[in-house]
């Protein structure tokens, strides 16, 4: 049997953190993501890298499963994006 090998959609970028935040619509989401941008940059000791269009990592690690199958993926993150 073959195993099924998909590639990951949502991988690290060279995008901008500070222009994707400024791109933000929503004054308040965009405040309230700074002010998350800068007390993760502090919690974590980790510079901030984009994932995907809109996904914003601290951090990432490496991984491989028994069946071979490996990739990279965030630690922590947070998207303005997301609905509360």
């Amino acid at each position: 049997m073959v195993p099924c090998v998909t590639e990951l959609k949502t991988k690290r970028n060279q995008g901008d953190v500070e222009a994707f935040l400024n791109s933000v619509t929503d004054e308040k989401k965009r405040q309230d993501s700074f002010t998350i941008l800068e007390l993760m940059k502090q919690v974590t000791g980790k510079q901030p890298e984009m994932w995907g269009e809109s996904i914003i990592d601290f951090g990432s690690y490496h991984y491989k499963y028994a069946s071979g199958r490996e990739g990279d993926w965030f630690v922590i993150d947070f998207s303005p994006r997301y609905k509360t």
